[in-house]
């Protein structure tokens, strides 16, 4: 079978290529051998990648039966996951199952699709597994990623259950970025190796933590002035509840920010489009609950904002992790109020008069994306690929391939980044026009 790497390694700064890290290569020649393996790792070291290409390199394609389960504690990496599979090794067939749609859906889905790998959370895979909708018994391995975030939601028994499907169970690789006195037990082999990559101050180098002071207690023009500065810098904005992140939200976007939102009581199709949209550039902030703290891998996020202090140690760590991902670097900004004081598990590398960032008398206006995103009314199930999205824009559409960023083919629609200066042309050039000889909506997505 054929792997592009490719596919899925950041691009350097200097037009080169990444090669795997000391991490990736020790995990993929133990995961090789067949053993267990616990593998402790910061965020943003390439984990997904590390387990990903030995555990693919496993599978047999002419096999049709079901020979390996990823368990994850979210559904944006279930899905995240998924496409990392299938962007590796297209030859293998792979299913993101999840809860926020229908089971009746997914089950159709896997009849149909008779995966050789399957991603899911925890819930969904037990239900799927005891309503007969996946066939186990030929199951060799399975991957508990982001194990000690799965331990924090409660999912304990839903893992043990899910254990107890496999018969044939012979390898389980255990993920995590902070270490857990529950991993060596829930391995369930003695003979398993720890792998650990754990070193905090490494990654720490690599950001730069600056405090912005708030005169009042209600931060929003603050964190408003701050992200004005910035420009057109990616910044992730972390507020700690739901409500928040709508308030926030609604704030930002009133005074002209482009802004998606993102917490567990959105649908899921609200989830992906804020996530989409982040991720091509089509808004440069996100605000979003501890949600976005795990396992999300957006490539060139510049700036994390903690607009609420984080509750620990642990979410501070997972918060930064989605900055200065690889090699780059990072900025993590705290906005303290007139009575806050950052928390003691947060070391400054200076004293905090230099720490601090003052934030200039007359800040910048808010800047417009480079980008929008282009909703189109058709996916995966109506047989149309990126390919098929490239051409039109580019034939019918008249765009040139650089006007054209990063493609999303979801099953029922697709999102394309475009150009915003070309983007109020291209809709009237494409509207009422057929891709693949199929009628469809062409839109601009917003929140």
């Amino acid at each position: 079978m054929h792997y592009d790497i490719s596919k899925v390694l950041p691009q350097r700064e200097d037009g080169g290529t990444f090669v795997l890290n000391a991490m990736q290569q020790d995990a993929l020649q133990t995961v090789r051998k067949g053993v267990s393996v616990v593998l402790l790792s910061p965020t943003g070291s390439g984990k997904t990648l590390a387990y990903l290409l030995p555990l693919l390199q496993k599978l047999d394609a002419g096999n049709d039966n079901l020979q390996a389960l990823i368990v994850v504690p979210s559904r944006e990496l279930a899905i995240q996951t998924a496409d990392v599979a299938r962007r590796l090794c297209s030859e293998l067939r792979v299913a993101a199952c999840y809860g926020g749609r229908p089971a009746m859906e997914e089950h159709q889905q896997l009849r149909g699709l008779r995966p050789h790998l399957v991603a899911a959370t925890p819930g969904r895979l037990l239900d799927h597994l005891q309503k007969g909708n996946l066939q186990p018994d030929d199951v060799r391995t399975l991957v508990l990623d982001e194990f000690d975030k799965l331990l924090e939601l409660g999912f304990r028994e839903q893992m043990q259950d899910v254990i107890a499907f496999l018969p044939a169970l012979q390898q389980r690789i255990l993920l995590s970025a902070t270490d857990a006195e529950e991993i060596p037990a829930f391995v369930g082999d003695d003979r398993h190796v720890r792998l650990s990559f754990l070193d905090p101050e490494e990654n720490d180098a690599r950001i730069s933590i600056r405090l912005v002071k708030s005169p009042e207690k209600d931060k929003l023009q603050t964190l408003l002035r701050l992200l004005c500065t910035l420009g057109t810098q990616k910044s992730l904005v972390f507020v700690g509840y739901r409500e928040s992140v709508e308030r926030v939200g609604n704030y930002l976007e009133q005074n002209g920010l482009m802004v998606g939102i993102l917490h567990g009581g959105m649908e899921q199709r609200d989830r992906e489009r804020a996530l989409y949209r982040f991720m091509n550039g089509s808004a440069n902030v996100l605000v979003s609950t501890d949600l976005a703290s795990r396992g999300i891998d957006i490539t060139g996020i510049d700036n994390i904002i903690h607009y609420h202090l984080p509750t620990g140690p642990e979410a501070f760590t997972h918060r930064n992790g989605r900055t200065a991902r690889w090699d780059k670097q990072g900025n993590a900004y705290f906005i303290l109020g007139p009575e806050e004081h950052l928390p003691d598990f947060v070391c400054l590398p200076s004293d905090e008069q230099e720490a601090t960032f003052s934030l200039p008398a007359r800040v910048p206006a808010p800047v417009e994306p480079l980008w929008i995103t282009l909703y189109i009314g058709k996916g995966k199930k109506d047989k149309i690929s990126r390919g098929d999205i490239v051409g039109f824009l580019t034939k019918q559409g008249g765009l040139g391939s650089s006007q054209v960023g990063r493609i999303d083919v979801l099953p029922h629609w697709s999102y394309v980044a475009v150009e915003r200066a070309v983007s109020r042309d291209l809709l009237q050039r494409i509207k009422g026009l057929k891709i693949k000889g199929q009628k469809t909506i062409y839109a601009v997505a917003g929140r």
